[in-house]
């Protein structure tokens, strides 16, 4: 593993230690029989990964168990590991840029879930990768987001299409053609928070994405939704919603570094398997980095 990469596992293992230590608790000392399989159904269910994840994942475990001829909770540990690992590969995929100019990302998320500052990571990821980004402030109800994505666009040397209290769609159509005729890579919509019950506001999100396309025939290229980690299976609920609504092609898990239910991403592997291009521990820049599922379940199960 790179030295970065190192730090940045760290990082993760230290954010996941509140949904770990629940699970992990369960292997010190144990016998392998009834009791650790029920013990640890409690331990994933109290981790939000849901009962479907959760049964599936003791099914693969006892084969896995059986066939390995386990003798020790240490190697039961290992064989979970495993488990995990193979449940959340499908959702391991690189986002890819450079097929189109621009490539045109669509963000959205519920307020509170850390979209803004997502956005601000997801352009110091792709600016270090040499692409070039335009932003489109189209949260343009709340004067602080289109503020906080100015300051954002300021520490990243980014350019920015903004209008105070502009039409979303209106801000979302002349970012795209903006992007094109200045030939940058990527252009990254912000859309205004919302919660999935707010109807109107869902169909607004529609609105943009049929604008955007109205600006370039091949776009949206990336429809992404950023949720919050702590909201546990609350988080699949929103996945749900806006996968229906918008036709979700990656998710952003941010704040899993202060919560006990990371276990959600395992329900989402299993009920809505989105791909997660990025997950986020920590506030600064560089704290958002590309999910790999077997990282992921190693800095689980510490």
């Amino acid at each position: 593993m790179a030295a970065e990469r190192k730090g940045w596992f760290n990082k993760l293992k230290t954010g996941l230690r509140k949904t770990g230590t629940g699970i992990q608790a369960v292997f010190v000392n144990a016998q392998i029989d009834d009791a650790l399989y029920e013990e640890l159904e409690s331990a994933l269910l109290m981790a939000d990964t849901g009962v479907k994840a959760t049964e599936f994942l003791l099914d693969d475990l006892r084969s896995r168990v059986k066939r390995q001829m386990a003798t020790d909770a240490v190697q039961v540990k290992r064989l979970l590991a495993d488990a995990i690992t193979d449940l959340l590969k499908p959702l391991e995929k690189p986002l890819v840029i450079g097929q189109f100019t621009p490539t045109v990302i669509m963000v959205a998320g519920v307020n509170g879930a850390g979209k803004t500052t997502s956005i601000g990571k997801l352009t110091k990821h792709l600016a270090n990768e040499g692409a070039s980004v335009l932003l489109a402030a189209a949260d343009t109800f709340r004067a602080a987001a289109r503020e906080q994505l100015l300051v954002w666009a300021d520490r990243n040397t980014v350019e920015i299409v903004s209008q105070e209290g502009g039409d979303p769609s209106a801000v979302s159509f002349d970012a795209v053609t903006a992007g094109k005729a200045r030939g940058k890579d990527v252009v990254l919509v912000d859309t205004a928070g919302r919660l999935p019950t707010q109807l109107h506001l869902m169909d607004e999100l529609k609105k943009i994405k049929r604008v955007v396309t109205k600006a370039d025939a091949t776009a949206p290229h990336e429809v992404l939704l950023v949720i919050d980690g702590n909201t546990g299976q609350n988080a699949l609920a929103q996945v749900r919603a806006f996968d229906e609504t918008l036709g979700l092609t990656g998710l952003v898990v941010t704040k899993l570094d202060g919560t006990a239910k990371g276990g959600v991403l395992c329900a989402i592997a299993r009920e809505r398997p989105i791909p997660v291009y990025f997950i986020g521990v920590g506030e600064k820049l560089e704290d958002l980095e590309t999910f790999n599922a077997r990282e992921f379940a190693q800095a689980l199960l510490g």
